[in-house]
């Protein structure tokens, strides 16, 4: 793909054709995904890993959507609603902190009552292909804790390939851990 092209979208900047593939279709956040939030908040690890503070009020799950809607507009990446059989059964997003040094970062969650169905690794397909439609991605990589069978799992079956163990480099929960890195072909 040229990576100079960028995603199709309308003269709003909303996109016209939403990231997909298997199971799985990306959606912008909307509303109504503050039910999803809620769920999400309730996960011990999920709100280590994030911005979305652990077992969240409604209020909170919906300053937490607003912040994801407007990921895009404020240039800190694309955040996108994982979305399988009409129900949002996750969050993904390619994150541009590192896009000076030509890498987007991926990261995502799945609700845990939908895990174990393929979900993250058509998402992690999904975002791939569009990430490398985004100016300026030259490299994609994705950190995974080396306990997180499911999650290697994923990324290894989306065609994601380890390149080493990264000792205390990511803070979760107030304590550095080590992460195995991942990117992408």
């Amino acid at each position: 793909m040229d990576p100079t092209v960028p995603p199709a979208t309308d003269k709003n900047g909303t996109m016209t054709e939403p990231p997909a593939h298997g199971s799985v279709v990306l959606r912008e956040f909307t509303e109504a995904d503050v039910r999803l939030a809620l769920e999400l908040g309730e996960d011990p690890y999920i709100p280590l890993i994030g911005s979305l503070p652990a077992h969240p009020t409604r209020r909170q799950a919906e300053e937490w959507v607003r912040r994801q809607q407007s990921g895009r507009a404020e240039g800190r990446g694309y955040p996108f609603v994982i979305v399988a059989d009409g129900a949002a059964v996750g969050t993904i997003g390619l994150w541009l902190r590192k896009l000076s040094e030509g890498i987007g970062i991926l990261g995502y969650s799945i609700s845990p009552e939908r895990r174990r169905r393929g979900y993250a690794t058509d998402a992690l397909k999904a975002i791939t292909e569009f990430a490398w439609t985004v100016s300026g991605v030259e490299r994609i990589e994705l950190y995974i804790e080396p306990w997180n069978r499911g999650s290697l799992r994923a990324a290894e079956n989306a065609g994601f390939r380890c390149e080493g163990l990264l000792p205390a480099h990511h803070e979760i929960g107030g304590v550095l851990k080590d992460m195995l890195l991942y990117v992408s072909p």
